[in-house]
């Protein structure tokens, strides 16, 4: 691009040089009327014949001054008005420069630079000064052309590196697009599979107490008409929670989830909550322990939600528990002047870095291989984190790949 600029603006200057040589070939058609002081006392002055016979030269007839307006105008026509120069105007066997600009000798040596054009100053054909005019030149040197060649490129290099930029930047989104949705065709399908998982198993657990209270045994059995008649009921309530789970996980998402804003003691909710997991943590031989140091508990919440945010917490501390290993659960809090921190750590498979980076992204689960061993729709730190949030809270995650978890939460305590 920079060398196609430099030959535009020598065809520009040799389109110029060749203009001016036309304009200046017209002045010398005439011969030069003597300009002589009638003071000399004499009607025909000794140099008057010779005067006259002499046709008038370019070098002659104009000044410095007015050939650097006329040079100044035909690069104008040509789009260089902005570009420097120098001239000269000398005779045919180039000793005798008849004018010149004080810089012209040097910038005509300076080839790596400079650009030199001339162009001959030819007679009108037909004047009377035709065959005795002398042979004249007009040269024009533009200076540090290939600078200019650039400044005037430079436009065209900025909307260059823009488009450039637009396009990489256009890629670039293409890209991470295809890839966003690569991943939420992924999460479309791991919610699909454990939704299937999650509502085949109540439903196959009803169809078989349906068919048992069939039986004619049964039908007479009133104990265990009551029994497959709680299995059902049972199962009802946990399809209608899977349910429940969902449709809370959309309207989370639409934003339309009013708090019930009241004051709330949290060392309570924390107990209740851990209450009853009681029954699982003892058919694992686990445990959980409590360390409610926390001087002040006392938060602006909405107790369901607070409760569902804790109970989540514990329970995915016993969903991702060691095989073979008795799960350990430990919950402390702290508080300071501002706010109410708690800490829930797990004796847990852990997570490693790719998981604790997406571990609150909705739908997402962390793989446990091809067993379906942990239940849900990975819905729960979604909304731990949304909860979280909607309390002017924080909340981050802690993990070492196979030595558990700790998930710490920061909630504002109630202003006096």
């Amino acid at each position: 691009m920079v060398l196609v600029g430099r030959e535009q603006i020598k065809e520009r200057v040799n389109e110029a040089v060749a203009n001016i040589a036309t304009e200046l070939a017209q002045y010398k058609g005439n011969f030069l009327i003597p300009n002589r002081s009638a003071a000399s006392g004499k009607i025909f002055p000794d140099e008057f014949a010779t005067d006259f016979l002499r046709p008038q030269t370019i070098g002659r007839r104009f000044t410095i001054e007015e050939l650097d307006e006329k040079i100044r105008k035909a690069l104008k026509n040509v789009k260089l008005e902005k570009i420097k120069y120098e001239f000269a105007v000398f005779v045919m066997n180039g000793t005798e420069l008849e004018k010149q600009t004080p810089n012209f000798i040097a910038a005509d040596a300076d080839t790596v630079n400079n650009y030199s054009r001339a162009a001959q100053i030819v007679t009108p054909s037909g004047s009377a000064a035709e065959n005795l005019a002398v042979t004249e030149y007009i040269s024009v040197v533009v200076l540090d052309y290939p600078k200019y060649a650039l400044q005037t490129l430079r436009w065209r290099f900025v909307i260059a590196i823009v488009f450039s930029i637009i396009i990489i930047a256009a890629f670039y989104l293409t890209v991470r697009t295809m890839l966003q949705q690569k991943k939420l065709g992924e999460i479309k399908n791991d919610f699909i599979n454990n939704m299937t998982h999650e509502f085949k198993t109540p439903i196959a657990t009803i169809s078989l107490a349906v068919d048992a209270m069939r039986n004619e045994k049964v039908l007479n059995d009133r104990e265990k008409l009551t029994y497959f008649n709680n299995i059902i009921k049972e199962e009802n309530k946990r399809m209608n929670r899977q349910v429940e789970t969902i449709l809370k996980a959309s309207q989370l998402e639409k934003q339309e989830v009013d708090l019930n804003l009241k004051p709330a003691h949290l060392h309570t909710i924390i107990k209740d909550v851990v209450e009853n997991f009681g029954l699982q943590l003892e058919e694992k031989g686990g445990k959980a322990e409590l360390l409610l140091n926390a001087t002040n508990d006392l938060i602006e919440a909405d107790e369901v939600h607070l409760s569902n945010l804790v109970n989540n917490l514990v329970d995915n501390a016993l969903k991702y528990s060691k095989d073979n290993v008795p799960p350990f659960v430990k919950l402390t809090t702290q508080s300071n002047g501002k706010k109410f921190i708690m800490r829930i750590e797990d004796n847990g498979i852990g997570m490693n870095k790719e998981t604790l980076k997406r571990v609150f992204e909705r739908f997402y689960r962390a793989h446990t291989g091809n067993l379906h061993n942990v239940k849900g729709f990975g819905l729960g730190l979604s909304y731990v984190k949304t909860m979280v949030e909607a309390h002017h809270g924080e909340i981050k995650a802690e993990s070492t790949l196979g030595k558990g978890s700790t998930f710490i939460v920061e909630l504002p305590l109630k202003k006096n």
